[in-house]
C-alpha cells in the first residue's frame, strides 16, 4: 500500500511540473533560437552543379552563394548583389571586336561581357578540405584520408579561406563535366562562349581517367572565362542576352573551390557519401552539420559567414505586417534549422499544432480545419487556428497551369479566324473558378495570360483582363456567359456541337497522365464543362513517357501542362509560345503555336530592360495571345503557410530561396506556449492507479486477515 500512495505521489509532483513528456527535441534546447521544421522529399542533389529541384534548393540556397541574390521583400523580384560588390552592367561587342553603344540593336550583338568584381573579406565554411599541415599543404590529401570517416565532422581538422574568382571560374567549368550531368549545359554551351567546347574536351579526358579518378579543371580551359585578378572575372554571352543576370542568381553559379573538388574525390570518399553532392561547402550563412535524409537534416550558422544586415525597404503593407522591425541588424538571426523528414501529413500537422514545428503547409486533410472560406471567396483563419496566435500567409506561386491546343491540328489548330473561334469557346465553358473551388480548395486565381502575379508584365484590375473571356463588371473580371462560347462555337462551324456541313458531332481528344487518386473526378468534371457547350471530349490517359513522346510527334489534340519561373522575367513564360520553340522543332512550345507577329514582337521584347516600352510590348503579346487562344489560360497556384506567432519575418518567396536568414525566433515566447499546449494530462493515470488501489484493498485485507489467522492457530 506504501509503494501505492508513492506512485500517486510522484505523479502529482510530475502534473505540478507542467513539462511536456512528448517533446521531440532536447529539454536544453528549448532557450535556442533553433528553427524547427519538416520536409517530405529528400533532396537528390547538394552539388549546385547537378541541383535543380525547389526540396533541394532549401538547403542549397542557405549554403552556396552566387554571385547576385534577390531582394526578400520587393515584388516584382529584384535582383541585388551578394557576394559582388555591385550588379554587373553588360558591355556590348560587335563581330570585328569594336565595343558597341548600350542602346545598340540586338542583332548587332555578338557578345555580351559581364564582369564580377568580389568584395573582399568573404570566407568560407570551417572544412577539413581548407585544413593545412606545418607545410602550408593539404592536411587531408592523400592520406588514405577516408579511413575511420563516415562523416564530415569525423576529421578533427578543419580550415577555412578567403572567397576567389577562381572558385566561380572552377564551378563554371563544372557545368560541363560530363560524370555530372547539370541540367543547364546543354543551355549554357549556346550561351557562354566555349563551354560547349570545354563539354567536348572533358569528355575526352573523361575516357583517360578512372570513373572514380578526378580531372583538374584547371588544365581545361574556358575560352569565355577570364581571370582578371584574384576578386574579379568575366564571362562572355553569345549575342544579347539581359535574362542571364537571373541565372547569375542561382546555385548553379555558386563558387566551388578547386580542393574541394580534389578532397572529394579521393579514394573510398564515394563509398561512405564524403562527396559534395552530400556535404556540400560554401560561405553561406549556414552549413549542413548533419545529412540523414530519410531522418533529420541540420543547418547550422557558419561561424565564417562575412555579415549581412536585414533590409529597411519593401513593399506595401511590409511595415505594417511587421518586416521591418529587424531594419539594418545583422543576419542571420537564426542559430540552426533542424528539418525532420515526415512521410504523412498528419503527424506533420498534429506537430505543428503541438508547437513542435515553427510552420507548416496545409494539406488537403486538414484544410477545414484551418481555413475558412466564406461565399465571396475570401479566406480566413478558423477560430481554432487564431486562438493559438497562428498566421495564415498567401502568396500567388510565379506558376501557371494551362489547357493546350495542337496548333498543328488539322480540327483545333491553326490561326484562321474559324479555328480561334472554336478555342475560344472552350476557353470561356472551362470555368477555372468552379475548379479552383472545387479541386483546389480556393488556393489559386484564375490566369488572365500566361504571365503570374510577381513577373513584370503581369497587371492587376481591369487592365490585365482576358477581354476574350472575361467582362469588367463592378469592379472585378465576371468570366462571359456560356451562351457566348456556344454562339463563338456556331461562327466556328459548330452550332450546338455539331459540323454543319456533315451533323457529325464535334468530339476533342484529351490526352493526359492522369490516373491518381482524385483524377477521375477532375477529368469527370472536364467532360462536363465541354458538354456545356455540346462538345463531347475523350480522355486518353497514358503513362508519361507515351505522353510525352506523343507532344515529341504533335499525335494530339489537347494537353494539360504547367509552367514554374526559371527566373522572373516575362521571356520565362511568353517563350513557350514562341514558334521557334516548337516541340516538333524540339523546343518548349508543346502547343505548336506559330504567329509571325507575336514571333516579332518576343525577340523585340526579350533583349529590352523592364521599361514602358517592354510593357507595351508584353501587353501586344498577351493581346494576340489571347484572340488566338492557343491555351485556356487555366490558373497561377496559390501556397498557404501557416506560422507560430513567434516565428518572425517570414515572407513567402518563390525564386529566391536564401530566405532562412532573415528568419527569426523568439525561442522564449515558444517555449511558453509549448508548456502551456503540452502539459500532461495525468488525471486518467491518477484516477486508473486510484481504481488499482481499491480494488487492492479487499485482496490486501483478506491477506492480512489471513496472516493474523495463522499466527493465532500457531499459538
Amino acid at each position: 500500500m506504501g509503494k501505492l500512495f508513492a506512485c500517486l505521489l510522484l505523479c502529482t509532483c510530475l502534473a505540478a511540473c507542467g513539462e511536456s513528456w512528448n517533446a521531440p527535441y532536447p529539454a536544453g534546447d528549448a532557450s535556442r533560437d533553433i528553427l524547427y521544421t519538416a520536409f517530405t522529399d529528400r533532396p537528390k542533389h547538394l552539388d549546385p552543379a547537378q541541383s535543380y529541384t525547389e526540396d533541394e534548393a532549401t538547403f542549397t540556397a542557405q549554403i552556396y552563394e552566387p554571385p547576385l541574390q534577390y531582394h526578400y521583400l520587393k515584388r516584382p523580384y529584384e535582383l541585388l548583389p551578394a557576394t559582388v560588390d555591385a550588379l554587373p552592367h553588360p558591355r556590348y561587342f560587335a563581330a570585328d571586336g569594336r565595343q558597341l553603344a548600350d542602346d545598340s540593336p540586338a542583332e548587332s550583338i555578338a557578345e555580351s561581357v559581364y564582369e564580377l568584381t568580389l568584395r573582399p573579406g568573404i570566407r568560407y565554411q570551417p572544412h577539413p578540405a581548407f585544413a593545412l599541415d606545418a607545410y602550408g599543404q593539404p592536411l587531408y590529401l592523400g592520406k588514405n584520408a577516408a579511413i575511420g570517416r563516415q562523416r564530415i565532422a569525423d576529421f578533427p581538422e578543419t580550415g577555412t579561406r578567403e572567397l576567389t574568382a577562381d572558385d566561380y571560374i572552377y564551378q563554371l567549368k563544372r557545368l560541363a563535366h560530363p560524370r555530372l550531368h547539370s541540367p543547364i549545359y546543354g543551355m549554357m554551351a549556346e550561351k557562354i562562349v566555349g563551354l560547349k567546347e570545354l563539354g567536348d574536351s572533358l569528355r575526352g579526358a573523361a575516357k583517360e581517367v578512372p570513373d572514380e579518378g578526378w580531372i583538374d579543371l584547371d588544365r581545361h580551359p574556358l575560352a569565355g572565362v577570364e581571370r582578371v585578378d584574384a576578386r574579379t572575372w568575366r564571362i562572355r554571352i553569345r549575342g544579347k542576352y539581359p535574362q542571364f543576370a537571373y541565372w547569375l542568381a542561382m546555385p548553379f553559379f555558386a563558387p566551388v573551390p578547386r580542393e574541394v573538388d580534389r578532397f572529394f574525390a579521393q579514394p573510398g570518399m564515394r563509398e561512405k557519401n564524403l562527396t559534395l553532392d552530400w556535404w556540400p561547402v560554401g560561405t553561406g550563412p549556414y552549413m549542413l552539420t548533419e545529412n540523414d535524409p530519410n531522418r533529420r537534416m541540420v543547418l547550422t550558422r557558419n561561424p565564417n559567414f562575412r555579415g549581412e544586415t536585414y533590409p529597411c525597404e519593401g513593399e506595401a503593407g511590409d511595415a505594417e505586417a511587421g518586416l521591418l522591425v529587424d531594419c539594418g541588424k545583422p543576419l542571420p538571426f537564426i542559430e540552426q534549422a533542424v528539418f525532420t523528414r515526415e512521410k504523412e501529413a498528419i503527424p506533420y500537422w498534429n506537430k505543428f499544432l503541438q508547437g513542435y514545428y515553427d510552420a507548416s503547409g496545409i494539406s488537403s486533410d486538414s484544410f477545414d480545419q484551418a481555413v475558412r472560406v466564406n461565399v465571396g471567396g475570401d479566406v480566413a483563419l478558423s477560430d481554432e487556428m487564431r486562438d493559438k496566435g497562428i498566421e495564415l500567409l498567401t502568396s500567388v506561386r510565379t506558376s501557371t497551369f494551362y489547357m493546350g491546343f495542337n496548333m498543328q491540328d488539322g480540327v483545333v489548330g491553326g490561326l484562321a479566324e474559324r479555328r480561334a473561334k472554336l478555342r475560344q469557346a472552350v476557353s470561356i465553358a472551362l470555368d477555372q473558378e468552379e475548379f479552383i473551388s472545387i479541386f483546389q480548395n480556393g488556393r489559386g486565381i484564375a490566369a488572365q495570360g500566361p504571365i503570374p502575379p510577381g513577373i513584370f508584365g503581369y497587371e492587376e484590375g481591369e487592365a490585365g483582363i482576358n477581354r476574350v473571356v472575361y467582362d469588367w463588371i463592378d469592379g472585378k473580371p465576371v468570366r462571359k456567359p456560356v451562351e457566348v462560347a456556344r454562339q463563338l462555337l456556331a461562327e466556328a462551324g459548330y452550332p450546338n456541337g455539331r459540323d454543319a456541313k456533315t451533323g457529325e458531332p464535334l468530339v476533342l481528344n484529351l490526352d493526359t497522365t492522369a490516373g491518381g487518386m482524385g483524377d477521375k473526378s477532375r477529368l469527370d468534371w472536364l467532360t462536363r464543362q465541354f458538354a456545356k457547350i455540346d462538345v463531347q471530349l475523350v480522355v486518353r490517359t497514358t503513362d508519361f513517357n507515351r505522353f510525352q513522346d506523343k507532344l515529341r510527334k504533335g499525335a494530339f489534340q489537347l494537353f494539360y501542362l504547367g509552367w514554374n519561373a526559371d527566373y522572373p522575367d516575362p521571356e520565362n513564360f511568353l517563350f513557350l509560345l514562341h514558334g521557334p520553340e516548337g516541340r516538333l522543332q524540339g523546343g518548349a512550345n508543346s502547343a505548336n503555336y506559330d504567329n509571325p507577329e507575336y514571333d516579332r514582337l518576343f525577340l523585340q521584347m526579350k533583349h529590352m530592360e523592364n521599361t514602358r516600352e517592354r510593357l507595351r510590348i508584353v501587353r501586344q503579346m498577351n493581346d494576340i495571345l489571347r484572340h488566338d487562344a492557343p491555351w485556356v489560360f487555366g490558373l497561377h497556384p496559390k501556397s498557404y503557410t501557416l506560422t507560430h506567432r513567434w516565428l518572425k519575418n517570414r515572407k513567402p518567396n518563390d525564386v529566391g530561396n536564401n530566405t532562412l536568414k532573415y528568419q527569426r525566433i523568439d525561442a522564449a515566447e515558444r517555449a511558453q506556449a509549448r508548456s502551456a499546449w503540452n502539459a500532461p494530462v495525468l488525471w486518467p493515470v491518477l484516477v486508473g492507479l486510484a481504481l488499482v488501489v481499491l480494488a487492492g484493498v479487499p485482496a490486501v485485507l483478506g491477506y492480512r486477515r489471513r496472516e493474523r489467522a495463522a499466527v493465532s492457530g500457531e499459538r
